[in-house]
């Protein structure tokens, strides 16, 4: 039986074809890599690569060897890292989900990675609501959330998707027509309020009080859900600071959106329970900040 440092050895000798490269993937001596070479040749009794100053090759009796003994390899790690998995609980199922159109297509890019890399555990993905997103994690029903920051009593991930804020107003509001407007249009026009169930802090930082410098910014009308605000704003009930995506994810020919220039970008990531910061929601965390296209590096709490 090869032992795991010769199966090491010679595979990746058969890829690189370079004595030195091999040696510093493994971490290891050239002369190491030759004398394994030498050892296992020896154990064959017929030469694996023909070597020249310049160059190496293959063998035909090598290539044989290179073309039987990589899938063994391969299945020999998977069965370690299904192992290493199992131990550290990353079987099982993993109940993810999205809030907002926006967010899926991040939320399924962390899916596909994660699950390539922990086929054994089975990943649901669902769809919550801003009326059911804080209970669900409460509750248990779902593990770990892709949706916008603040979230109030929540951890968190690092930032995933960064998107600048419109204003959304009516097709026919006197701000339809503008190429971007302040912050301190909010103190002149009804604000859309999102529904109780969201948080203080996150309402604070979606439809402010008050704007930079001050003014009162008045209180429209509480919609229930986002598309129920949208609607709100297109009968000409108010105005509601959205993201940029809204214009792709919620176009309407009666709504108009319009960049806030003076306005702080929104950010989404991860959020999930504290007490639930598992083994299998860490490595979610880790393959959703693998695929982002601009990953943020911020530390996640022990997992428990």
């Amino acid at each position: 039986m090869l032992e795991r440092l010769e199966t090491e050895v010679f595979l990746a000798l058969a890829e690189e074809l370079h004595f030195g490269r091999t040696a510093e993937r493994l971490g290891i001596t050239t002369g190491r890599v030759s004398q394994v070479v030498k050892q296992l040749e020896r154990r064959i009794g017929g030469t694996l690569f023909e070597r020249t100053s310049r160059t190496v090759r293959l063998t035909d009796v090598g290539r044989c060897l290179a073309e039987d003994l990589a899938p063994l390899a391969a299945a020999m790690d998977d069965a370690l890292r299904r192992a290493a998995d199992a131990s550290r609980g990353i079987t099982g199922e993993l109940r993810v989900a999205f809030l907002g159109e926006v967010t899926a297509p991040v939320l399924l890019r962390a899916v596909s990675l994660f699950t390539e890399r922990h086929p054994d555990c089975r990943v649901e993905v669902r769809e919550v609501h801003l009326s059911n997103s804080r209970a669900s994690l409460r509750d248990g029903s779902i593990d770990i959330l892709l949706a916008s920051f603040p979230f109030d009593g929540m951890a968190r991930g690092p930032v995933l998707l960064r998107e600048s804020r419109v204003l959304a107003v009516a097709a026919g509001h006197p701000l339809a027509g503008e190429r971007s407007v302040s912050l301190e249009v909010l103190a002149d026009h009804p604000v859309i309020q999102y529904p109780d169930a969201t948080s203080v802090t996150f309402k604070r930082d979606r439809t402010p009080d008050h704007t930079p410098s001050g003014r009162p910014v008045p209180k429209g009308p509480v919609g229930g859900s986002f598309s129920e605000m949208l609607t709100l704003v297109a009968m000409g009930r108010g105005v509601l600071p959205v993201g940029e995506h809204a214009r792709r994810y919620y176009p309407r020919p009666d709504l108009a959106y319009v960049p806030l220039h003076d306005a702080q970008p929104i950010e989404r990531g991860l959020i999930w329970s504290e007490a639930n910061t598992t083994a299998r929601v860490r490595a979610f965390v880790s393959a959703a900040t693998d695929a982002a296209p601009t990953a943020a590096t911020n530390p996640l709490p022990n997992a428990r």
